[in-house]
């Protein structure tokens, strides 16, 4: 039942990157990156985010001090394939002014529900939402603290990237660090609650 989870919240997390993209309005810093090097160098969004989770593995294992955390990789690849997914979705859906607003904000919300219930599960995280967890370790800050410092890093490379930046990104640096917090401890009290109860009813039909 975890790993189901596990699954769902990368394709919800996936859904709303790729709304904010489609939106036009500014994507998060870490997305921008991916959309500018797809741009202007080639291969597809989700190709960019594989790439660079190769990367964070081992950076993340520098800072951690221990093994380069290689299963994260097969959240990145999930996470890749979802987001070309749900662009070649998204590609044909019409964009107005009212719309880009809507989908935007959406995305915003349905990112970082996503990021929660799948970080809950406790299974390999997206290197960068690895990162994030050992930068609050490290600072012994909150969530929101470390996703912000993270943010504002990719934000520089972004805009080195020419990625899609806007008052979207600008929104995703003020509000995704606490749309996240928000959703940590509400996903992980919905799902500690159907989990203990499978095993519960695991365990009485083993009696």
């Amino acid at each position: 039942m975890k790993y189901i989870f596990y699954v769902v919240g990368i394709f919800i997390l996936t859904l709303g990157i790729s709304l904010t993209i489609h939106s036009n309005l500014g994507t998060s810093p870490f997305d921008a990156v991916l959309v500018g090097l797809s741009n202007h160098v080639g291969l597809t969004v989700g190709s960019w985010e594989i790439i660079l989770a190769i990367l964070l593995v081992g950076s993340n294992s520098i800072l951690a001090r221990q093994k380069p955390e290689i299963v994260g990789l097969i959240t990145a690849f999930i996470t890749g394939i979802g987001i070309d997914m749900w662009l070649l979705l998204l590609n044909d859906l019409a964009i107005l002014w009212y719309n880009q607003v809507v989908y935007f904000g959406i995305g915003l919300v349905v990112t970082g529900l996503g990021t929660a219930t799948y970080l809950h599960t406790n299974f390999a995280p997206i290197p960068v939402d690895r990162l994030t967890l050992i930068i609050k370790e490290l600072t012994n800050k909150s969530i929101f603290f470390s996703r912000t410092v993270i943010y504002l890093f990719f934000l520089v490379l972004a805009m080195l990237c020419k990625g899609p930046i806007g008052v979207g990104t600008l929104l995703t640096v003020c509000l995704g660090g606490f749309i996240l917090h928000f959703f940590m401890p509400i996903t992980g009290r919905i799902l500690d609650t159907i989990l203990n109860t499978t095993v519960n009813d695991q365990n009485g039909k083993l009696k």
